[in-house]
């Protein structure tokens, strides 16, 4: 299923903020719930869950969803971004896990 416009303008006009703390292990982008609109922010939560496949980040399952080259996943109230070759499936596939 493809995304409402509303959708693609929130994902391309939110703020994401880049994960300064993970960026030599994970690099990503994210948004919080509380800083964005709430409505767009759990229509797409839910499009994640709702059309994403299930993969794996260690021993943690988790739904990912990919679009326009970025792959997507929600904890919580934050929904974050990273490109897609900077997934764990990937960076693993690859032999660039960081070191612990």
């Amino acid at each position: 299923m493809e995304l409402q416009k509303e959708q693609i303008k929130f994902i391309e006009d939110s703020e994401w903020i880049f994960a300064k703390t993970y960026a030599e292990t994970w690099p990503h982008e994210y948004i919080v719930q509380e800083r964005v609109d709430n409505d767009l922010f759990l229509a797409l939560a839910e499009h994640i869950d709702t059309h994403g496949y299930e993969g794996s980040f260690y021993d943690t399952k988790q739904i990912y969803w990919d679009y326009n080259g970025l792959t997507y996943w929600h904890m919580g109230n934050i929904i974050n971004r990273c490109t897609k070759s900077e997934t764990y499936e990937q960076r693993k596939k690859e032999g660039r896990l960081p070191n612990d």
